[in-house]
């Protein structure tokens, strides 16, 4: 399988798509959605809610064990609840509403709430950034403290021993694995692992990959360049199969703590300056496979809207994004925007949005590194000349865009944010009101409030939207369908054609 690089192993501490594909290996979930989006029991065995709604009970099923042999507890499960709160957008406002939550005995926990939260099995069963269960040994460690042991209690085991970071990453069936006795189900059901080992290549050349693709020593391509999907087409031995329900929501996150971007003249700017069609001609040639995104929440969900998205216009408006820097007083500060060239689709990306801003007077420099490095780097709050940042270009999925409780990029809370630390305390209060709102009627007025502040203080803008289909073999059959980023690897088998 030819997937991303890991630097990063811990999916608290990095929301990388290859960090968050290591841990659906190697841990497991309280819940998780199936493939009607309907959060399903996972690790619990049972579960119930009092009768004021104000706690939740849970059992763990029987048979679940860390892959060093040690049985799975409550007790771990409550401090990864717990840490995963600390920085999950979802996770921080269940420990919000939270008075407390704690081990009741070996296989029970219980979450007691200060008031009602209808969306408790929601957050738990969250896609995009799950909440994986860890030892409590590795669970009581800061969030901003990286996890490095790998052992969970997944279906598959990492094998360090045949792992050559950077370069190959293998994975064992866990042999000791208990799934679930339901048929699998998106990311819910039966887990049943049907090869023995999964092993991810590194293999940063599309040519390279394309070739052993062909050759069959690889038998799944996670993200082949758009370029070679007519290749890809035209072998029988080959298909392209979208993995997940909707597109990438391409964006552009921008530091909002640091000049020029501190200034919200210059973050208003980069909405006029970008020419989404230039994007989608880089990042998606065949137009089938992309279209333009201006709601904050992406393109297919039942909150997108197009209050105060005046600022968007086919090829974009030069002239508006320069009369707005002029009034910010832009003196010429740098720009750095890092270069992940170990991405080819974000490497382009980032060298189009280089080449758009010098055009418009911006001094902007390409900081080049490995996903992995700006992985790293991009947490950095400081400035330019100690090793900060101002942009950086990255993707998420717009089914997650569909839910403001969901992407940690949604929150505009200075320091707690997502990276770029956007601060709004009015968006906040309105966001804050979202998870007692009782009718689709009432979140869609709520939707648009918020949206009316987003494009106003401008967190992050929009490139476009792709639909970014994998490779695979023939061979290669019954992937799970998903519409979060993770790849689950059980149940896929291989078949002779």
């Amino acid at each position: 399988m030819v997937m991303e690089d890991i630097q990063i192993f811990d999916p608290v501490l990095s929301t990388s798509t290859s960090s968050q594909n290591h841990a659906m290996a190697i841990y497991d979930t309280l819940f998780a959605l199936d493939a009607n989006l309907v959060p399903q029991p996972q690790m619990v065995g049972s579960w119930g809610v009092s009768e004021d709604k104000k706690t939740y009970t849970f059992e763990l099923r029987d048979g679940l064990s860390w892959h060093d042999g040690t049985p799975v507890t409550a007790a771990d499960c409550v401090a990864s609840i717990r840490r995963w709160g600390q920085t999950v957008s979802k996770g921080q406002l269940l420990l919000e509403r939270a008075s407390h939550i704690s081990a009741t005995s070996g296989k029970s926990f219980t979450i007691a709430l200060k008031e009602p939260l209808g969306l408790v099995l929601d957050i738990l069963a969250s896609p995009g950034q799950p909440l994986f269960m860890m030892r409590e040994q590795d669970a009581i460690l800061p969030a901003t403290e990286q996890v490095t042991t790998n052992i969970g209690s997944g279906p598959f085991k990492f094998n360090a021993a045949l792992t050559r970071p950077g370069a190959r990453f293998v994975y064992d069936r866990n042999e000791a694995y208990v799934p679930r006795d339901e048929p699998a189900s998106g990311y819910a059901g039966g887990k049943i692992v049907r090869v023995k080992q999964a092993i991810w290549e590194n293999i940063k050349d599309p040519q390279t990959a394309l070739a052993a693709l062909q050759a069959g020593e690889v038998d799944f391509w996670l993200q082949p360049v758009a370029d070679l999907f007519s290749v890809i087409e035209s072998n029988p031995n080959l298909v392209l199969d979208a993995m997940g329900r909707n597109g990438s929501d391409w964006f552009a996150r921008i530091n909002c703590l640091q000049p020029p971007f501190d200034n919200v003249k210059m973050r208003q700017a980069l909405l006029h300056l970008i020419d989404q069609n230039a994007f989608l001609g880089l990042l998606s040639p065949n137009r089938t496979f992309g279209r333009a995104v201006t709601s904050m929440f992406g393109v297919g969900s039942n909150y997108s809207n197009d209050i105060n998205t005046e600022w968007f216009k086919n090829g974009g408006n030069f002239e508006a994004a320069k009369k707005l820097i002029a009034e910010a007083g832009y003196a010429n500060e740098k720009v750095v925007i890092l270069d992940p060239t170990d991405w080819p689709e974000g490497d382009l990306a980032s060298q189009l949005l280089a080449s758009v801003l010098r055009k418009a007077g911006i001094n902007a420099e390409l900081a080049p590194m490995t996903w992995g490095e700006l992985s790293k780097r991009r947490a950095k709050k400081g400035p330019i000349n100690e090793g900060g940042w101002s942009i950086f270009i990255t993707s998420g999925t717009d089914f997650t865009m569909g839910d403001p409780l969901g992407p940690s990029a949604f929150r505009l809370n200075g320091e707690k944010a997502w990276y770029g630390w956007p601060q709004d305390d009015k968006y906040e209060a309105l966001r804050a009101k979202w998870p007692d709102v009782e009718t689709q009627e009432k979140r869609m007025e709520l939707a648009r409030e918020m949206q009316r502040i987003w494009w106003d203080y401008v967190p992050q803008v929009f490139l476009c939207q792709t639909t970014a289909p994998s490779a695979r073999n023939k061979s290669l059959v019954d992937m799970i369908n998903s519409p979060a980023p993770e790849v689950a690897m059980w149940n896929m088998r291989k078949v002779s054609t």
